[in-house]
């Protein structure tokens, strides 16, 4: 094996043109290729700006002309050499006017034939691809996503630094609290019995920050949450956490409307038009049947309890009568792609998600109308239905009936599946949104009563005071999210700094003061020496980076992520621990059945 010695990379491979002819380079990297063309070899040196061809000819030393004959596919390389122009120019290429002629070559590092080939949308499964990650990591698209994350995080850092935000570190180790999640636990081998918590997000010790006269806080933060993984989930995540003091909600909506201007206009020379539109989240589920709703396209959700409240369709007709809702989407020029097989997987698809099933009426080029209740409707009925749906020739018309809290999801489920299936949702937009005066409290099916839809610390709208104990289910809350394409990218909220405000929210979660002081003492005892009004949102930076590149997982996105079950398949981590390690924090593990 080779040394460096005498020799200190000079450039980056992805970084020359035609106006470093005539220079004398050092360069280092991966071999891409190598091409034996007899008395001419080529290689393909590749490293995280690009590739540069190296070239050997019948004017290279033998030495080194033979030395480069041995090298394979990721070897590790250092070349001294002169750039000259090619005479077979790669306009493809940004480097592929010219090449280096190399009088000195090192190789210094040899590698096995690697598991699959390091190419841009590799063939070759994700599974494999995680086993050796490191590998996978070196394909130019995950490096360009990786250092797209970098870029982002640094104009995060330097807008938040510029409008006067104070970067903190707060503990990864901190006591367990109620968020919403499970927690990750860590055994703590002093106190044994006793366990620290991973954090779910920093928002005890962002608020403490701000009772700590800290007035602007900004965080990149690694947070931790033990529940099922999906596309656009990991177990541990990073989160660009944001609060201010002295401040109502329009003051961080601002501040975070600037930043994503300044995001979107550096990184991807995008214009976000300011201010940013908002729905409330009463409207977004009325019009979208979501809380996260895509508005890059139509196909929003209508109403039509006028319209067959007294049809002779007794699911409509009854469920009306009930308090329920009949809504439903068009889905316009769909009746080619939604033919009745297709309607019949739809079908399936919200009886898995919670509806009883759909109503459906598809109208053929000519005119002519087919559907699944028809013949329980008048004519008249048919075509209140078809106007209120807005239906033209060549449409579909989707409908469920059954509890609002059903039927708008569901809707909402279904109108993005529908989108999909139609591929209506353009590719090259990003409609950011905010969604606020959130449901304060939400109704918890199993349990039976009502919970905090977000953290305990949100503040009720000040209108909402009066009727907290009496109308629970029309109190709303001073907290907001910041949605993009469907995906929601950050939630926050103003938070609750009156000590007797909070113990009435507590009270009514079903916190007594006991427990409510177990939990959150520290908080609460910290709001007895002048808490300043504050509020502060977190944004998914893992999701941000995922959603500007368009891509379909986080794992894109992250460096070294964890699987569908929580697990890494590079290290085969979680793994077992030996015994006198468990000793050591005075746990014994229960057999396992």
């Amino acid at each position: 094996m080779d040394t460096m010695t005498g020799l200190k990379r000079t450039d980056y491979c992805g970084t020359f043109s035609a106006k470093d002819i005539d220079r004398e380079v050092v360069v280092c990297g991966w071999v891409q290729r190598q091409r034996d063309l007899g008395a001419l070899i080529f290689v393909d040196l590749r490293d995280r700006t690009g590739i540069v061809q190296l070239a050997f000819d019948d004017s290279t030393d033998k030495a080194v002309f033979d030395k480069a004959f041995t090298v394979r596919s990721e070897y590790v390389l250092m070349a001294h050499g002169k750039v000259r122009e090619r005479s077979s120019k790669n306009l493809d290429l940004p480097t592929g006017e010219i090449e280096i002629a190399v009088d000195d070559l090192r190789i210094l590092g040899e590698s096995e034939t690697p598991p699959f080939e390091i190419i841009e949308n590799c063939p070759t499964s994700e599974l494999t691809r995680l086993k050796y990650r490191y590998l996978d990591l070196r394909r130019p698209d995950l490096q360009k996503n990786i250092l797209l994350r970098h870029k982002i995080t640094k104009v995060t850092r330097d807008y938040f630094d510029e409008n006067g935000f104070i970067e903190i570190e707060t503990p990864m180790l901190i006591k367990s609290t109620p968020e919403g999640a499970r927690d990750f636990l860590v055994p703590s081998r002093i106190h044994k019995g006793s366990f620290y918590a991973l954090p779910q997000s920093p928002q005890l010790y962002k608020q403490l920050s701000m009772v700590a006269g800290f007035d602007r806080y900004m965080q990149i933060a690694r947070c931790f949450r033990d529940e099922d993984l999906r596309a656009d989930r990991q177990p541990e995540f990073t989160q660009i956490d944001v609060e201010m003091s002295f401040v109502q909600m329009e003051d961080v909506l601002s501040m975070i409307e600037g930043f994503m201007g300044r995001l979107f206009k550096e990184i991807l020379n995008v214009d976000v038009p300011l201010p940013l539109p908002r729905l409330t989240y009463k409207e977004a589920m009325e019009r979208c049947g979501s809380d996260k709703p895509d508005t890059r396209y139509g196909m929003e959700i209508f109403d039509l309890a006028d319209e067959v409240k007294d049809c002779g369709f007794g699911v409509f007709s009854g469920a009306v009568a009930a308090g329920s809702r009949v809504c439903g989407i068009t889905a316009k020029g769909a009746y080619s792609v939604l033919t009745r097989k297709e309607i019949d997987k739809l079908v399936e698809f919200v009886k898995g998600i919670g509806a009883k099933g759909i109503a459906w009426i598809r109208y053929a080029e000519d005119g002519t109308a087919a559907s699944s209740f028809a013949k329980f409707m008048t004519d008249d009925e048919m075509a209140a239905i078809a106007k209120k749906a807005g239906a033209a020739p060549g449409d579909v018309v989707l409908i469920i009936a059954d509890k609002e809290r059903v039927t708008l999801p569901v809707l909402g489920a279904l109108r993005q599946t529908v989108a999909k299936k139609l591929d209506i949702i353009p590719k090259e937009q990003y409609n950011l949104l905010w969604i606020v005066e959130f449901p304060f409290f939400d109704w918890d099916e199993e349990l039976g009563q009502f919970v905090a839809m977000h953290h305990p610390f949100t503040a009720p709208l000040e209108e909402c005071l009066p009727y907290l104990e009496s109308d629970k289910a029309n109190v709303r809350a001073t907290a907001y999210d910041l949605v993009l394409n469907g995906i929601e990218l950050a939630s926050g909220s103003i938070r609750i700094t009156d000590p007797t405000l909070q113990k009435r929210i507590f009270s009514l979660l079903g916190l007594s003061d006991e427990e409510a002081y177990q939990k959150f003492g520290f908080l609460t005892d910290a709001f007895k020496y002048g808490a300043p009004p504050h509020g502060g949102i977190g944004l998914g930076l893992d999701r941000l980076c995922m959603q500007m590149l368009q891509l379909e997982t986080l794992r894109d996105v992250v460096a070294y992520p964890k699987v569908q079950n929580a697990s890494e398949p590079m290290t085969e981590c979680p793994a077992g621990v030996d015994t006198a390690q468990l000793k050591e924090l005075g746990i014994a593990l229960a057999a396992s059945e």
